[in-house]
């Protein structure tokens, strides 16, 4: 057995760009992992994958010829069921050796060379044999087809291949791009396997123009890369190309000079790495008059639709030169930059008429026509949604603020979707709230409007900036609540896999607000406030669903009321239902940002558990926790949290436990002692829980870890006396509030 590296390369027409680096990956992962799991390479063999927009390679490490053969060791059956009484093999036994391809011509030596075991209760008979390893021609046979047959492929397309046989026909091939060529190399020795009607050989295609030969004849597979690079013209691996195309940006840039930089767009790289094989970048330039367009749409548009890379100047703002990845590298390159100049023109000339045509009409005038756009189905227009924005951002910014900035809120609210019927956004979908932002200047509505109503989408993803004011702030609250209470009041709710309105990332802006600009605002409040504000839009649909019956049922209960009452009864429990489910789902989101940012599963969970209201404190509670933790009484204090709150759950279960302690009642000295503590120390601690110091109030509290240990050593706390009982129980009662003020500490007991 002998190994060699290997190389695979399956050259296709041009393959998806966003999905390439993804294809090239799994390719080479799994034919990888296939030759492994088959014993043709082993764990130390190192898997390079190659990614070029018409190829997808693998090379492969120490890949042997053959795998080692297999002892194998197979349970055949119960003794009693293979041999007779006399130890004779049963017909039943040497057919089933017979299938296995075992010598039965001599039946006794056939049951001589089985292993007699105990299995379990019964003795069993078996049967070792040796597999013979595969040989690299089937071993890599499956693996290939194994990786094809994994591809994420975006959208597979069918074509026909002309069969090779005497009579004519066609043969359909599933793939995400005809392929045209297969190579499969174990060190110089081609490998002859088959995928999509092709068979392997030694040679491959280079770049469309530019190849020094055709076909590129591959010497083995350790040349690969080299060989294509040089004959084809092509780089094959995704990463150096990318890194090749940053260089060359980086320094068309500094050859335009006056501090340019390409724009910073990972995504955007990406895609240009997919559709070139040798990059050339080369700089263009477009007429200055269209600078007066805001950069956002000059930017999107040369790069969505161009995949262009925008220069900014040191400052930041846009110059009229932007970098073109070309995959041809001509001795006269003013043909390419020309073309593209004279591609970029019309697009920009777009963008230009459609902002100055947007600033003939300003947002006010625009508000009417948002009630002719629908939103939801269940939730009525944009113009309804506005109204139901507008209500609930004033009652945030009552709440925040004086009455200007009730009003510029208002001001926002009302005018914040309004560019969603501007021809600018009608084009460009990405450039809404950014547009408005545009136009509010150009109405000379101030920039604390104006930025409001840009801002008003933020954080539109994780790690985005917050609004850059309170305004802006308490519109972006508004917003995101108004699409949380409409769909989770409707029952439209994400699932595992799909979260089509972005509910998830609406429920983290609304934390990172509520946390990152520390708001005095309750969240209960915010989304009971919000429901109200909806009335009986939210639940209408909902209860249409239900059944006629269902509806009679509940009137025959109440009396035979009308069916518009029922109606509303019935809403309101859903909303309830809907408000509580919709406030979990914002502490789910909470609790994972937590546990992302460093928090322990336990101390977040003993925080979340009280369902703190300010949000914005909750960071201050889980220090306060991990301080407590690392006490030497925090141990202790925690089982006995856990224990009072086990015996205070059985009390309740028949009626409310008063917290009130009779001190006459207190007869024995460790619950006196007790009580004489929490006397002492719990108003210190409240105090402290009251001015914020979280950590120390837990701290003064520490010190109830002695009586609460005697306590629980000398005192019954259900006597048979039961004015005994319940005073004890209130005792109980007492300590537990005032422990669990900060944090629910029974989660902290092992």
């Amino acid at each position: 057995m002998t190994t060699q590296n290997l190389l695979v390369e399956l050259f296709v027409e041009e393959l998806p760009p966003k999905a390439l680096q993804k294809l090239g990956d799994a390719f080479a992962t799994v034919l990888g992992d296939q030759l492994k799991a088959q014993g043709l390479a082993t764990a130390a063999s190192v898997v390079t994958p190659f990614a070029s927009p018409r190829r997808l390679a693998a090379h492969v490490t120490a890949v042997a010829d053959k795998a080692a053969d297999k002892a194998v060791q197979q349970k055949l059956m119960p003794v009693t069921v293979g041999l007779d009484k006399d130890g004779n093999a049963t017909p039943v036994l040497l057919k089933k050796l017979q299938a296995l391809g075992a010598d039965v011509s001599n039946p006794a030596a056939a049951v001589a060379a089985l292993k007699r075991a105990q299995d379990g209760k019964a003795e069993a008979l078996f049967y070792d044999s040796v597999v013979p390893g595969a040989t690299l021609q089937a071993g890599l046979q499956k693996a290939l087809d194994e990786a094809i047959a994994k591809l994420p492929i975006p959208k597979v397309m069918s074509y026909q291949l002309e069969t090779d046989c005497e009579l004519p026909g066609w043969t359909s091939v599933n793939f995400v791009r005809p392929a045209h060529g297969l190579v499969a190399l174990h060190g110089s020795t081609v490998v002859p396997v088959k995928a999509l009607g092709l068979t392997a050989g030694n040679s491959t295609t280079g770049h469309r123009f530019e190849a020094a030969v055709s076909p590129v004849v591959l010497r083995d597979a350790d040349s690969y890369a080299a060989t294509l690079k040089k004959d084809g013209a092509v780089i094959a691996t995704f990463a150096e190309r990318k890194a090749e195309i940053a260089r060359q940006l980086a320094a068309a840039a500094a050859k335009v000079g006056n501090g340019a930089r390409p724009i910073e767009d990972e995504a955007l790289l990406d895609e240009v790495t997919a559709l070139v094989e040798r990059p050339n970048v080369l700089v263009c330039a477009f007429e200055q008059e269209f600078l007066g367009v805001p950069q956002e749409c000059l930017i999107l548009t040369m790069k969505a639709n161009q995949k262009y890379f925008p220069l900014l100047d040191a400052a930041g703002k846009l110059t009229n030169k932007f970098l073109v990845v070309s995959n041809i590298s001509p001795e006269d390159t003013s043909f390419v930059t020309g073309g593209n100049e004279r591609v970029v023109r019309p697009r920009l000339a777009d963008a230009k008429f459609f902002f100055d045509q947007d600033r003939k009409k300003t947002l006010a005038s625009r508000v009417e026509g948002l009630g002719k756009v629908v939103y939801h189905n269940k939730l009525g227009t944009q113009g309804e949604r506005v109204e139901r924005v507008r209500a609930i951002a004033k009652a945030i910014a009552q709440q925040l603020g004086d009455a200007q900035l009730v009003a510029d809120a208002d001001q926002a609210a009302l005018l914040a979707k309004t560019d969603l019927v501007t021809d600018m956004v009608g084009e460009f979908p990405e450039l809404q709230g950014i547009m408005g932002g545009y136009y509010a200047l150009n109405d000379g509505l101030g920039e604390t409007v104006a930025h409001a109503i840009e801002d008003h989408y933020k954080p539109r993803f994780a790690g985005d900036a917050l609004p850059r004011n309170t305004a802006g702030v308490v519109v972006a609250l508004a917003d995101k609540l108004e699409t949380l209470v409409g769909m989770f009041g409707i029952g439209n709710l994400p699932t595992g896999d799909r979260d089509p309105f972005a509910l998830r990332r609406h429920a983290l802006g609304v934390i990172r607000m509520l946390v990152e600009k520390d708001l005095p605002l309750d969240l209960h409040a915010l989304v009971q406030s919000t429901f109200s504000i909806f009335g009986e839009r939210v639940f209408a649909s909902a209860v249409s669903e239900k059944s006629v019956q269902e509806i009679e049922a509940v009137n025959r209960s109440r009396g035979g009321v009308q069916f518009g009452v029922a109606t509303v009864r019935i809403g309101t429990s859903m909303n309830t239902a809907a408000a509580d489910q919709l406030t979990d789902f914002i502490y789910d989101r909470l609790a994972g940002s937590l546990r992302e940012q460093g928090y322990s599963a336990q101390e977040v969970d003993a925080v979340l558990a009280l369902r703190p209201q300010r949000l914005a404190l909750v960071e201050k509670q889980l220090a306060a926790v991990r301080a407590f933790a690392a006490l030497p009484e925090s141990p202790a204090l925690a089982t006995a949290n856990k224990r009072i709150a086990n015996i205070l759950k059985k009390a309740e279960a028949e009626g409310p436990v008063d917290p009130h302690v009779n001190p006459e009642l207190l007869q024995e000295q460790a619950e006196q002692d007790l009580y004489a503590a929490l006397q002492r120390f719990v108003p210190e601690a409240n105090a402290q829980f009251d001015a914020g110091d979280f950590t120390g109030s837990l701290q003064t509290l520490a010190v109830l870890r002695a009586p609460v240990d005697a306590f629980f050593d000398d005192v019954m706390v259900n006597a048979e006396q039961m004015d005994l009982r319940l005073n004890r129980q209130g005792l109980l009662k007492s300590l537990h509030l005032a422990m669990n003020r900060v944090a629910d500490l029974s989660r902290l007991a092992v």
